[in-house]
């Protein structure tokens, strides 16, 4: 099977990856169900690169019905050490503009019931996720952003809702007063997920909107952000290429020893079938 050290998530508008060559399309097959579409492998910069669409081609599957599980454990079958997330976002702060860029160092949930961990079923492990996002891929992405010529911020909390709704002008301004950066609806549980299958995670944050709380912003529609998204999608690409040039030697991330120590259950009593059912993700620690 292909294999590919660097994986990229693509969100709202980043339905495909230019610039592939010797591309290979696989629909893999996973304990937690089928990842969102077929990922594609290509070669990018010299780099072997693994590329899904987050919704699925034609985006067919809303932020509350992600197959996350699959999706994250698909990309550690295809051996990726790397995951850049691209996200659509709404802006939460004066300063973070429509067609800017935010790498963000931090995430508050406020999604309901996805399901946010790979251990269960007779396993329970605790990993660490002070530190969200890989502090290294983030360094990467905001060089890479600032070379792709992208208006790029690094830093800031990043609140994921549940959606598929927008948010109400009360939750809009709730979450400016907590001090949120940003809003989305997918980057968890997935950043948790990557944690736990020790694969380093950042999110390329590409801001579509101002919410609903400018005071010179008329309500979020599908319609006002479809312009920008496929503005977003052109430069996002074009930072995707910058950074796998800077990945080419790789680097080790905390996130690849994540489960070290996190891995609380007795051996001895954890499931045979738990056991084969996670042998990918944690098989070296059980």
């Amino acid at each position: 099977m292909a294999e590919a050290a660097i994986g990229v998530i693509g969100g709202s508008g980043l339905y495909a990856m230019a610039g592939l060559s010797e591309v290979e399309e696989l629909r893999l097959i996973t304990p937690f169900g089928e990842p969102s579409d077929d990922y594609v492998v290509g070669t990018l910069g010299g780099q072997r690169v693994a590329f899904l669409p987050r919704h699925g081609r034609g985006h067919r599957i809303n932020p509350s019905e992600l197959p996350t599980r699959a999706n994250i454990h698909g990309f550690k079958q295809l051996g990726v050490r790397y995951l850049i997330s691209v996200s659509a976002v709404g802006s939460l702060r004066e300063d973070y503009a429509p067609g800017q860029v935010v790498i963000p160092d931090q995430l508050y949930d406020r999604t309901k019931g996805r399901p946010s961990t790979f251990f269960e079923r007779g396993v329970v492990a605790h990993v660490g996720f002070d530190k969200p996002f890989c502090p290294i891929l983030s360094d990467y992405l905001y060089a890479a952003a600032k070379a792709a010529g992208a208006t790029i911020h690094k830093g800031g909390t990043m609140v994921v809702m549940e959606g598929p709704a927008f948010s109400t002008k009360a939750e809009s301004e709730e979450n400016r007063r907590r001090g949120h950066s940003l809003i989305g609806m997918t980057a968890l549980p997935e950043a948790k997920l990557a944690r736990e299958a020790e694969i380093a995670y950042a999110t390329l944050a590409m801001v579509t909107d101002y919410d609903v709380w400018h005071p010179d912003h008329d309500s979020v529609t599908v319609d006002t952000i479809i312009a920008v998204l496929n503005a977003n999608a052109a430069l996002s690409q074009r930072i995707v290429a910058e950074v796998v040039d800077r990945l080419a030697e790789g680097y080790t991330s905390i996130a690849h020893s994540a489960l070290a120590t996190a891995i609380i259950t007795d051996r001895s009593r954890i499931p045979a079938e738990t056991k084969e059912r996670l042998s990918l993700i944690a098989g070296k620690y059980l």
